[in-house]
């Protein structure tokens, strides 16, 4: 009877900490389940912000805003992996916060996240941690050529330098200002995948099918979904090692693990997402339960129930540069020629302007079989100038 009490039901308010595309994502589920959503972003025109019934134009750190939050929601989570983990340590003196702050500020801190990896027991880059110039004295060339990065506020491929040499390596920490950072010794990758899986309030753990991902210049570009996209003991193995994160964080919430495959077959951590993730927006056309409606689930309590891929899914991220393809002036993609194929499921983000580099939606591409929507999405993809993959 006690943990039927503790559901949060629909007719009740949601908040989220956050107004972009993923918070968006998350209240448009939310509100289609029966919830109210609140938002707190201080940015006026916030993708969020704008669909939720109520916006508290507040920065995240406003105790004024976090109140206000407080007293209007149910619950609370959050959209983005920097929002201040001491403001959902605050939230959560006074109502339920998934994910908690103490396991945000692990995946805020690449080394604390390496750390809890190798912790968990599962398999990280040889790496090393330079935080003084001792530090960066003592380290092996063993290393090298490797990826400095930031151990703090980095993503989409921003903080981090390719280093070759101990030189390099001593200009490139000068460079990014001397803070905190982690180098990574580069391996020799094969593809990139990820798991997104979703953890409750009682330990019970359901997953999202691993994703084949593609990137270009730091930001996913192609995410691809189907059985047998990765041999059996390697989704075997990245199932284990999300799961195994999970739980060694005592994590409430959706979370994406980004793995490695290396040419050998075996598969190395990169790094976790606290919140879902651009790489399982496939899930809101080609599953039956997405990657948002796990993350409702979660911070109400609600059962979770093993997602079932329905259909092969293929998603392609829209960046702000298909605006500028044919012009220095932003102009509308040819969206009716590429929803006039088959499969193709449209979601922008109603951001204001275009930016290149900028996300502004994505494209699901759902069909029958792989082969189909791998030629479906690579007509869509050269309708609308992404490269072919």
């Amino acid at each position: 009877m006690s943990e039927a009490r503790n559901v949060i039901l629909p007719g009740a308010t949601l908040g989220v900490l956050g107004g972009g595309q993923l918070g968006r994502m998350f209240a448009h589920a939310a509100q289609a389940m029966g919830y109210f959503t609140a938002v707190l972003d201080q940015d006026p025109t916030s993708p969020a912000g704008r669909v939720s019934h109520h916006h508290i134009r507040t920065d995240y750190e406003d105790p004024q805003g976090l109140t206000e939050l407080a007293k209007l929601c149910a619950a609370v989570t959050t959209e983005f992996e920097n929002v201040p983990a001491g403001s959902l340590n605050q939230l959560a003196q006074s109502l339920p916060v998934s994910p908690a702050g103490s396991a945000v500020a692990i995946a805020q801190d690449r080394a604390r996240e390496k750390a809890h990896f190798v912790q968990c027991g599962v398999p990280v880059a040889p790496h090393a941690v330079i935080e003084t110039p001792e530090q960066l004295a003592t380290v092996s060339a063993d290393l090298l050529p490797g990826i400095l990065k930031t151990a703090r506020l980095g993503y989409d491929g921003k903080g981090q330098v390719r280093v070759k040499t101990l030189e390099e390596l001593a200009k490139a920490w000068d460079e990014l200002g001397r803070v905190a950072c982690v180098l990574e010794k580069m391996l020799p990758l094969a593809h990139e995948c990820s798991v997104i899986v979703a953890r409750g309030r009682d330990g019970a753990i359901v997953n999202l099918p691993v994703q084949c991902n593609l990137h270009r210049d730091g930001i996913l570009a192609v995410t691809e979904v189907y059985e047998g996209n990765l041999p059996a003991a390697q989704v075997e193995q990245a199932l284990a090692a999300a799961k195994s994160v999970a739980e060694g964080l005592n994590y409430v919430g959706v979370l994406c693990v980004e793995f490695f495959v290396l040419q050998d077959g075996s598969l190395v951590v990169n790094e976790i997402a606290p919140r879902p993730h651009n790489s399982g927006h496939y899930s809101q056309n080609g599953c039956d339960v997405s990657q948002f409606e796990l993350q409702v689930r979660c911070m109400t309590g609600l059962p979770l129930v093993q997602p079932r891929l329905h259909s092969p899914s293929i998603m392609l991220n829209l960046l702000g540069d298909l605006w500028f393809k044919d012009s220095d002036t932003a102009q509308t993609p040819a969206w009716g020629q590429v929803l006039a194929l088959p499969g193709c499921h449209l979601h922008l983000y109603g951001k204001v302007d275009a930016k290149r580099a900028r996300k502004m939606g994505h494209l699901n591409i759902t069909g029958s079989t792989p082969e189909q929507v791998r030629a479906t999405a690579l007509k869509a993809a050269e309708i609308l100038g992404i490269a072919p993959f």
